[in-house]
């Protein structure tokens, strides 16, 4: 079906389709709101990571609870180990360890590094049968364990309530997204169209869309893991490129019914012509934007394929709505659009106006326009060059979170590296605990724990450091076992045959410099941290974690980049038929982004502008965001590339004059695309109040690129590079140009001809 064709349906069929979109939106009313509970907040690991490797070996072979948090002691009266702080610390935890999902827990009473310098402070550690990701779940049952004692603090810290609080902040801040941007993006569209039945079908439109999608999304999230992060960025796309497509299709509606004043069935003309002009656009910029998603697919991290899916999920619909819902609308409503008038905004489809102006300014002195344009773009991402990639840990959290205090009460007392140790799995030939094992053993201990960078070494032969080599030989091989029972404790907690867990706690978090260097030298079977000859290791633990993912990030993300480029390239090549366009416009999409992962370093890793947006800086950028922003920003960049360049091309075919082509395309869609953009800035932007500063980030970053997309770029850059390259902006081979003219029609007369030749409907 030709869009052509796909116009006269939706007029003929009109209450077919909207009764059939009602359908939908009555079923996805009561799944929506459930999204966020079937979501969850990990997916930044993969089991095939030598980490995680690391961890399940360990898991397997020895028992280690999958995952764990803390419960975080402080008083201000009493001290650690005076019988009231042993009284209120019974008192107040006495029923955890009966808590769903407990298996067993940690003391400071048995463990004098649990227990901070002043003695004021201290942690249980508490394992659970959960899974990372699914450890959650026991967070609310441990809540409601606790009793709460006159001069005692208890906080629960660590991962699970970490993994919690991600969760119910980001609900909040999507809830405080919506209240801001939703009126502000009314007030925008009622600004546009001067009318108020015209600035509520694009948000009706919309909003069907998102409803739907989030509806979807809970379903698809109840038979996969799905992250938790896909709902803010679900509901931007939605929101922004609901309304997009809605208002881009809504101008053309009233363009085309002001172009046929006094004619008979003007209403279902205009439709027709809508859906075979602006609906070809919006397909193909729906088209660029579900390709940007989809590269999201291709990687493994559940955090990455789940933003994917969810954003393609939102975005077909978005292109489906406004395809089928909107001109089956515009249809009912027909010259009704404009009713309840606040202003009136004349439609003159002829016209010259100032976009046409701006643009044969620009193109009367392009390389005055286009040198220092380009060079304002190149600065904004210098930034970039000196980005520093981590993951995510509780300082992503406003300090009023409990994971994220309790996180801070810990960092304070005892560093961050005590609650992020380096693990080692090692494997020896024939039982670790044989003399010649533990000699090898001994002497590996000894040399890692010289190292400046690691504070201690825990393991089998590091049970007592009054104990020589030749005591833990006999202690280890004698009958029946270690006499000691603390040794045999530790040797039970460590060593199984051929396996035994080294712990190397340092000062470094897991997303310091240091640590992962450590990394690297402790992988480094040539460094002076290798293990003895004879035996493999396997390296986990926080700083190991972060290291694996940067790396697996960036060696997939050349295929993802390679995956959008392509694609992008043949979708535009078909629908502009031109191969310079599709260069061009690839080249002027590289430029906004380079420029927003500039700002996103300069505001986010450096900190400036902390105090206006109330975040503490990470000092680093988050490992999934610029690839998130990549994807997303390509397809939203070549959003508005595609409404403004099929405009310019319906001139350029109609005239074959190059500077009227571009300055009558830019004055029918600049300022549709401007309000375009303005509706995903107000959207994206409104992230810019959440708690949780990832979210934070991926607004403002999404909308200082499409800011800059579409005043910068659009209006200046494009202007001017298209008046460079002249005639040469339209070359397509001519052999190509004749097979796509008979699947996709050039023109609206081409469309009209190709429609007289199958039939009318």
């Amino acid at each position: 079906m030709t869009f052509d064709r796909l116009g006269r349906f939706a007029v003929r069929r009109r209450w077919w389709i909207v009764a059939a979109w009602a359908l939908l939106v009555l079923a996805a009313i009561p799944l929506a709101p459930r999204a966020p509970s079937a979501l969850s907040a990990g997916g930044f690991i993969l089991n095939d990571l030598e980490s995680a490797r690391a961890k399940q070996l360990l898991q397997d072979q020895l028992g280690v609870e999958p995952s764990a948090f803390v419960l975080v002691y402080t008083s201000q009266t009493m001290t650690a180990g005076t019988l009231p702080w042993i009284q209120a610390v019974d008192a107040a935890t006495r029923d955890v360890a009966s808590a769903p999902h407990v298996t067993r827990i940690l003391s400071h009473m048995v463990a004098p590094s649990q227990v901070s310098a002043d003695r004021h402070t201290a942690y249980d550690v508490v394992f659970l049968d959960l899974s990372p990701d699914d450890s959650p779940a026991a967070i609310p049952g441990v809540q409601a364990a606790i009793h709460p004692q006159p001069g005692l603090t208890v906080m629960i810290g660590g991962g699970p309530a970490f993994y919690g609080d991600v969760q119910s902040v980001t609900e909040t801040d999507l809830r405080r997204s919506e209240l801001i941007s939703l009126p502000l993006a009314a007030l925008a569209l009622l600004i546009v169209f001067g009318s108020v039945i015209a600035a509520a079908v694009p948000l009706v439109v919309g909003g069907t869309a998102v409803l739907i999608a989030l509806a979807a999304i809970f379903v698809l999230a109840s038979l996969t893991p799905m992250s938790i992060f896909a709902l803010n960025l679900a509901t931007l796309l939605g929101l922004g490129l609901g309304v997009d497509y809605s208002l881009l299709m809504t101008s053309r509606f009233r363009e085309e019914v002001a172009r046929r004043e006094g004619q008979p069935d003007r209403v279902a003309e205009a439709v027709r012509v809508t859906v075979a002009t602006a609906g070809r656009a919006v397909f193909f910029s729906g088209l660029t934007v579900l390709l940007g998603l989809l590269g999201l697919v291709l990687f493994e991290f559940m955090i990455l394929r789940s933003v994917g899916i969810a954003g393609a999920i939102v975005v077909g619909l978005a292109v489906a709505s406004a395809l089928t819902l909107l001109p089956a609308v515009l249809a009912i409503v027909g010259t009704r659009v404009d009713a309840l008038a606040i202003r009136r905004v004349k439609v003159q489809p002829g016209a010259d106006g100032p976009w046409s102006r701006l643009a044969r300014r620009v193109m009367r002195h392009p390389v005055a326009v286009f040198v220092p344009t380009l060079a304002i773009l190149l600065v904004l991402g210098v930034p970039f060059l000196h980005v520093s990639f981590n993951a995510p840990d509780a300082t992503i959290l406003p300090a009023s979170v409990q994971s994220r205090a309790a996180y801070d009460v810990l960092a304070k007392n005892f560093g961050e590296g005590e609650f992020a140790p380096i693990v080692l799995a090692v494997r020896t030939q024939g039982d670790a605990t044989s003399p010649a094992n533990l000699a090898a053993l001994y002497n590996y201990s000894r040399r890692l724990a010289a190292d400046p960078r690691i504070i201690r070494v825990d393991s089998l032969v590091d049970v007592d450091p009054r104990l020589t080599l030749a005591q833990y030989q006999l202690l280890y091989n004698a009958p029946g076992g270690p006499p000691d029972r603390y040794a045999a404790v530790a040797l039970a907690a460590t060593t199984k045959g051929s396996l035994t867990a080294f712990t190397i706690t340092t000062p470094f978090g897991p997303n310091a410099p240091e640590g992962r260097a450590l990394v690297h030298d402790l992988r480094n079977p040539n460094g002076p941290l290798a293990p003895p000859a004879g035996m493999t290791v396997l390296v986990g633990g926080g700083a190991a974690d972060v290291e694996d993912v940067v790396t697996r990030v960036w060696t997939d993300f050349p295929r993802t980049a390679a995956f959008i480029v392509l694609t992008t390239f043949l979708v535009l090549f078909v629908l502009l038929r031109s191969a310079v366009l599709p260069i061009k416009a690839l080249v002027m999409n590289t430029l906004s982004i380079v420029a927003s992962f500039g700002a996103l370093v300069w505001i986010f890793q450096d900190g400036n502008l902390s105090a206006i947006f109330n975040f503490q800086p990470l000092g680093y950028v988050e490992t999934t965001q610029p690839v998130i922003l990549f994807c997303v920003l390509f397809g939203l960049s070549m959003d508005y590339e595609v409404f403004l360049l099929s405009r310019m091309k319906e001139v350029w075919d109609r005239t074959g004059d190059n500077t009227e082509a571009v300055a009558r395309g830019l004055e029918r869609s600049g300022r549709i695309v401007s309000s375009a953009a303005l509706i995903v800035v107000v959207v994206a932007g409104s992230f810019a109040f959440a708690d949780i500063v990832l979210i934070k980030a991926l607004g403002l970053g999404v909308a200082i690129a499409v800011a800059l997309d579409a005043t910068v770029v659009r209006a200046l850059l494009v202007p001017a590079t298209m008046r460079l390259l002249g005639k040469w902006n339209w070359w397509v081979p001519a052999r190509l140009d004749r097979a796509l003219a008979g699947v996709l029609p050039r023109t609206e007369a081409e469309a009209e001809e190709a429609s007289e030749e199958t039939g009318r409907w």
